[in-house]
């Protein structure tokens, strides 16, 4: 572990004890959050889908952070049963759980994709199946002393997003990058509308959200190669690899808004983190600009209660 990492982590509160389940830590951005919590203690949960990639980031892990408590467990967020079955499993081996990071995500294929359960692959993996799991969790997460810490992972490009009811599963018409900005931008509203129900309702939970900057993982790498078009549109994709090059920060350090918002004593609830940088692209994490677009709480109302009905996951 380099200084520089020592020096951020040491800002932080200790985890020991404490389990913090990530979605989608079996490589980049997620993965590099789980180091950060087993740094601090916690007993990380690595919750991906691919069993051979989790049990290989484990063996990672451990090697990486030798005095790390972490396992790997099978999630596939394309999937409500699966999401179900996860958070039951997880029940009969913990207590309690005391972080949630939804850092999973898919990112802008060429082609409309579904999950299992006929939604949008984008807006169903990124959004929905956060918002079952995190749903299903709830009394988990209840139970840990203090309340859980929920980390919803927005995006800059939740600035592009808009949630567009009329056309939320992308079928009349679908426009890749702009069902990713959507699914971003409903992840931000999701996490600062779970703070403000947690504070009215009473719930012993917490909910903060961070986003990365320009964090160089293959999420990015993989999106920015999925668009389709002609030879300008091609330029344009090899302009944007070499500006994510060179603007850009390693997923570690895209990760630290992530650990900051979990672990930071000066973090609050309904609060956005993100690099503190020029275009909050790169830098120490702190406080992120929230888009206009999400300061809609009669929006963010509506997609809730949509959210709830599609996925059949209700929070009280």
């Amino acid at each position: 572990m380099t200084n520089e990492r020592g020096s951020f982590l040491s800002t932080l509160e200790r985890l020991d004890g404490q389990v913090a389940v990530v979605t989608g830590a079996n490589s980049g951005l997620g993965f590099e959050t789980a180091c950060d919590l087993a740094r601090l203690g916690a007993r990380v949960i690595l919750a991906s889908r691919s069993t051979e990639r989790n049990e290989m980031a484990v063996r990672t892990l451990v090697d990486r952070v030798p005095s790390a408590r972490v396992e790997a467990a099978s999630l596939d967020l394309a999937s409500l049963a699966s999401v179900e079955e996860f958070s039951d499993r997880l029940a009969g081996r913990v207590s309690s759980v005391d972080v949630l990071v939804n850092n999973a995500g898919v990112m802008a294929p060429p082609e409309r994709l579904e999950t299992k359960d006929g939604f949008e692959l984008q807006f169903g993996v990124n959004h929905l199946g956060h918002f079952a799991l995190t749903g299903r969790l709830k009394p988990l997460l209840e139970t840990s002393p203090g309340g859980g810490i929920v980390i919803a992972v927005a995006s800059l490009a939740a600035w592009k997003g808009r949630i567009l009811f009329d056309d939320l599963q992308s079928r009349y018409r679908y426009v890749p990058f702009h069902a990713y900005d959507q699914s971003k931008l409903a992840n931000l509203m999701f996490g600062m509308e779970l703070s403000r129900r947690a504070m009215t309702e009473g719930w012993n939970l917490h909910s903060r959200i961070a986003h990365p900057g320009w964090a160089r993982t293959q999420l990015i790498v993989n999106g920015l190669g999925s668009r389709t078009g002609n030879m300008l549109t091609r330029v344009t994709e090899l302009g944007a690899h070499v500006a994510f090059r060179l603007l850009g920060q390693s997923a570690a350090d895209g990760a630290e808004p992530f650990v900051y918002a979990a672990a930071s004593p000066k973090a609050r609830d309904g609060q956005y983190y993100g690099p503190t940088g020029a275009g909050e692209r790169r830098g120490a994490p702190g406080l992120a600009v929230i888009p206009p677009s999400a300061q809609h709480p009669a929006i963010a109302k509506r997609l809730w209660e949509v959210s709830e009905r599609l996925t059949d996951v209700g929070f009280d």
